[in-house]
């Protein structure tokens, strides 16, 4: 087979060192934003975030206390439980490479006024009202995602969905050479349909796959 194309080179090389982070994060949708949630939630999948659990509640005012105690939030203040049991939220279990920062990247600044100002495009500017009313709320970090989490959805067991040293090492053992070498092929080929091209020669390329003697029948 003959080299490659420079640029084909260039993609196939790229499965060689994954470098994914896969995080879990916490997205509430306040009040003052549940009417837009359907908008939102399609802003969330847009950019590439998995919903893997979601709810509607109205947090009582023990309960919006209970959450900013426990994770020592500095803002937490009288006027933020009465707005946050003034209404129904929707709380999302988020999960995207670099979860985190990338969910505070889209909703912006804490301050809508600041939103609007330098960031137009983020959420709380397009749905936030004032310093309070700002729409959404995301978990400052990993640690702080993690209680966010555990405290709205506790009856659920959260495995690690994947680490970055984990699915490096699964695509090593189990992935990577059969995919590069089928890659390859790819490239030299040039398939019309190269998606239907690629799968079929894995298929057919699979090292783990049944090694069935077409001669051999059976007879009832």
């Amino acid at each position: 087979m003959s080299e490659v194309d420079d640029e084909c080179r260039d993609d196939v090389h790229l499965w060689n060192e994954p470098h994914i982070r896969v995080e879990t994060t916490l997205a509430i949708l306040k009040p003052d934003a549940f009417e837009h949630h359907d908008t939102i939630e399609d802003v969330i999948l847009t950019n590439g975030f998995t919903i893997i659990h979601e709810k509607s509640i109205q947090m009582s005012p023990e309960q919006v206390t209970e959450f900013y105690v426990k994770n020592s939030d500095p803002t937490y203040t009288s006027d933020m439980v009465k707005f946050y049991s003034s209404g129904i939220s929707r709380v999302l279990l988020l999960a995207r490479k670099n979860a985190v920062q990338r969910w505070l990247t889209i909703i912006g600044p804490k301050n809508t006024y600041i939103a609007k100002e330098t960031h137009p495009k983020s959420l709380r500017a397009r749905f936030g009202t004032d310093d309070l009313r700002n729409a959404v709320h995301g978990s400052e970090n990993l640690e702080v995602a993690k209680r966010e989490i555990a405290y709205f959805f506790s009856n659920r067991i959260l495995e690690p969905l994947v680490t970055e040293k984990g699915m490096k090492n699964y695509l090593a053992r189990l992935v990577n050479f059969t995919l590069i070498q089928g890659l390859k092929e790819l490239c030299y080929v040039k398939p019309s349909n190269p998606m239907t091209w690629l799968a079929d020669w894995l298929l057919e390329h699979n090292p783990n796959k049944p090694d069935v003697n077409p001669s051999i029948y059976y007879v009832q």
